[in-house]
């Protein structure tokens, strides 16, 4: 873009300084969720986070005044991509039902030390207030998609339950639970409460 172009449209440099932010934090976000997944939460630091993301440390401060608000900003990416699939899950219940122990089981495409590291965000949120938000809209998620299988809110909190157990069950098993597991068990507790 030419300078006389930058002056005729001041909105090219907000759109390109935006990008560039919005790149920065993608960066920043991706070497926070690299240390949580190798070291954990504990290791999270501003300079550990510029040293991963090779950038200065005062980038990191610029765009994160404080561990809590990377934390929160990361667990809201974990969180958008999780709701996001459980949106986008099939009409059809039972393929629904197979899309999301899928989900439970693999997680939206990482490694498993990158659904650890989710777990482990999800975990914090007991010492840390400011991350409950995120857990609270994951959990709103759950049960609206439980909704329409159980329309009993006391069942559904414990199936939600059980899904809670099978993403810690999948992060820490060895082997873990297949989806074709992860099914048939939500299956079976869907079917006994109808």
């Amino acid at each position: 873009m030419s300078t006389m172009e930058s002056i005729e449209n001041p909105e090219n440099i907000s759109d390109g300084r935006r990008r560039k932010g919005e790149q920065r934090r993608r960066i920043l976000l991706d070497a926070t969720m690299a240390i949580i997944a190798g070291e954990g939460v504990t290791a999270v630091s501003q300079r550990r986070v510029a040293t991963e993301a090779a950038v200065p440390p005062s980038t990191v401060t610029y765009y994160y005044a404080t561990i809590d608000d990377l934390l929160v900003d990361a667990l809201t990416r974990v969180n958008d991509a999780y709701v996001s699939v459980v949106e986008t899950l099939p009409e059809e219940p039972d393929a629904a039902l197979r899309g999301f122990a899928a989900l439970i089981a693999e997680g939206v495409g990482h490694d498993r030390a990158h659904a650890l590291a989710e777990m482990e965000l999800f975990l914090i949120a007991a010492r840390r207030p400011t991350l409950r938000d995120q857990v609270t809209r994951w959990h709103d998620a759950l049960d609206a998609f439980l909704a329409p299988y159980l329309p009993n809110p006391q069942t559904r909190a414990g199936v939600a339950a059980t899904c809670d157990g099978y993403f810690l069950r999948c992060c820490v098993l060895e082997p873990p639970p297949s989806a074709e597991q992860v099914y048939r068990s939500l299956r079976r507790l869907i079917d006994q409460a109808a």
